[in-house]
C-alpha cells in the first residue's frame, strides 16, 4: 500500500510526465528536428523509470519487509514478485 505522501509525489511526477508526452506529440505534429523529439522521449523514459524505482523502493519498504516479517509462503512468493518486476526494469 502507498501511502499518501507517496502518491502525491508519484502523481505530480506523473502528470509532469503527461505534459512533456503531450510536448513531445505536438513536436511531432509540427514536424520539430527528430533529435529535438529524441532527446525529449529520452528524457519521459528517465523520468517514467524513476518513478517505476520509487515504486519498487516503496514496496520493498512496506510489502516486501512484512513479507519478510511473516515468513512461509507469503515471504516466498513476495521475493520472487519483488525480483521478477527488478527483472522488468532491468530489460526495459
Amino acid at each position: 500500500m502507498i501511502d499518501d505522501e507517496t502518491t502525491r509525489t508519484l502523481l505530480i511526477r506523473l502528470h509532469r510526465i503527461e505534459g512533456q508526452v503531450r510536448g513531445i506529440a505536438r513536436m511531432v505534429d509540427e514536424d520539430t528536428y527528430c533529435i529535438d523529439i529524441l532527446t525529449q522521449a529520452a528524457a519521459v523514459s528517465r523520468a517514467l523509470q524513476g518513478v517505476s524505482l520509487a515504486l519498487l523502493e516503496d514496496h520493498m519498504n512496506h510489502c516486501l519487509i512484512q513479507a519478510a516479517k511473516a515468513g512461509g509462503p507469503e515471504q516466498d512468493a513476495k521475493l520472487r514478485e519483488a525480483a521478477e518486476a527488478i527483472t522488468r526494469l532491468v530489460r526495459s
